[in-house]
């Protein structure tokens, strides 16, 4: 989640906690709490695979989390001034300031590594997008309350109350369209292929879907107020024929790790040269991907990895207008919205009729 919204969450968990005792102090400590995972930023790993890999990795591990907080916990109850709060409500402040970051995070798609240092995927069950002013404002209201009156934990209690209803709102949310999504995927004989089920930007009524069914990607929106409106599927190349290239080098292994099976190969004349290009196809939006990573260059002996991959700009040419048309099919699921329209020529395989 975004930063203001993560430091919000840590405010607002801190006055829960302590806000009886500290007052505006919780409030305060839990927002610096609440933004102390997503420092690891400020890290260059040197490449741009790795930077984008390694964000919410071993800063965001519940492991690790658990252990600072604990430990901040043992040094707060040595001072003199604390020492009136018991050892456990210290620990229940620290661990659930930090914890509840990489918690929050899971829920959105980036993917977050909740057990680094363990060798497995990143943890994602989409529910939120990575801004959603109605799950953020009754945190900054409760939290508003706590810092005017000096009562530390009603506000903030009642904050998280709401947020959480949000989030409970979303996961039934989310239910409902894997429901309606169930005939049309048996329909085309897809109901056991990989599938992302996501919210669009800002909100949980609309949700993205993407299908993955070997050398093709399927892209559906599906919104909760569609009523029997069935859903458009358009249906796109992978290019995997340029998969085993990609996967013959470290970094494609990693962003596999990180992102498979919903990654998109092509080629692209970049400076010259023949370049291999991987694009995650789970963030952004049919053409307006923001991860696409350079991985090799075909040389006279054949593909050859780059020495250090770069993440490409995305195409900011119709954003504005694809949102402008997202948050208008929220409301009329009649009205067609083809993401077609904003992806390059050449990548739609099957476009529906009413597109």
């Amino acid at each position: 989640m975004d930063s203001i919204t993560q430091a919000a969450l840590g405010a607002a968990v801190g006055g829960a906690v302590l806000g009886r005792r500290l007052g505006r102090k919780a409030v305060l400590i839990g927002a610096v709490l609440g933004t102390l995972p997503d420092l690891d930023v400020m890290i260059d790993y040197g490449d741009a695979v790795a930077n984008v890999t390694e964000h919410r990795g071993f800063s965001h591990s519940l492991f690790v989390l658990t252990g600072l907080g604990t430990l901040l916990a043992l040094l707060t109850s040595r001072l003199k001034a604390a020492r009136n709060i018991p050892l456990g409500h210290w620990w229940l402040f620290y661990v659930l300031c930090l914890t509840t970051h990489p918690l929050l995070d899971a829920l959105t798609t980036y993917g977050t590594q909740l057990w680094w240092p363990m060798d497995v995927r990143p943890a994602a069950y989409p529910i939120v997008f990575i801004i959603d002013p109605l799950y953020t404002l009754p945190l900054l209201v409760g939290i508003g309350v706590a810092l005017a009156t000096g009562n530390g934990r009603r506000g903030p209690a009642w904050g998280l109350a709401l947020s959480s209803a949000y989030l409970v709102f979303a996961f039934g949310a989310k239910q409902l369209v894997e429901h309606r999504l169930e005939p049309v995927l048996a329909e085309r004989g897809l109901a056991e292929a990989p599938r992302l089920v996501q919210p669009t930007p800002f909100n949980t009524l609309l949700w993205r879907v993407t299908v993955v069914d070997g050398d093709e990607h399927h892209e559906l929106l599906v919104g909760v107020l569609d009523g029997d409106t069935p859903p458009l599927v358009e249906t796109y190349r992978r290019g995997t024929d340029l998969e085993a290239v990609a996967l013959d080098s470290p970094r494609g292994q990693r962003l596999d790790w990180f992102a498979g099976p919903f990654l998109r190969y092509e080629t692209r004349e970049l400076d010259g040269r023949e370049t291999l290009v991987v694009t995650d196809l789970r963030l952004g939006f049919p053409g307006f991907h923001p991860f696409a990573f350079t991985l090799a260059t075909r040389e006279s002996d054949g593909w050859q990895p780059v020495a250090t991959s770069e993440q490409l700009e995305p195409p900011s040419r119709g954003n504005r207008e694809a949102l402008t048309r997202l948050a208008g099919r929220i409301l009329t699921p009649e009205t067609a919205l083809c993401t077609s329209d904003f992806v390059a020529a050449g990548w739609a395989l099957e476009t529906p009729e009413a597109c």
